[in-house]
């Protein structure tokens, strides 16, 4: 599985929410700036080609959908963060978090928890 860039990411986001969408509907979905319209049937187009988004044809327009779960990317992308940025460690990356206080003692102590009731 690919990463996609930031704006494709953006995408897929909004067809995982939408589920199924025609490409004014995804630029509707689009909070920021807006791009033009070809160039986000571009982007489109290029998701499907990666494998992660597929379509039903009606005529000559296009209704798409997402062909990877977020779960699926959330689990490639996530495996691929953690090895790339804390060498493979969980542990690495939870402590990292602790040291930017973005993680709570109480939050660690649930996660612990979790774990433990596995």
């Amino acid at each position: 599985m690919q990463k996609l860039t930031n704006k494709e990411e953006e995408i897929m986001h909004i067809l995982w929410k939408l589920e199924k969408a025609f490409v004014k509907e995804v630029m509707a979905a689009i909070k920021d700036e807006q791009p033009h319209y070809n160039t986000l049937s571009t982007i489109i187009r290029n998701l499907e080609e990666k494998g992660f988004v597929a379509h039903h044809a009606f005529g000559n327009t296009h209704q798409y959908f997402p062909a990877v779960t977020k779960e699926a990317y959330r689990k490639r992308f996530m495996s691929t963060a953690i090895d790339t940025y804390f060498n493979n460690s969980y542990k690495n990356m939870v402590s990292h978090f602790a040291k930017e206080e973005k993680i709570s003692a109480e939050e660690l102590r649930e996660i612990l928890a979790m774990i433990e009731k596995k």
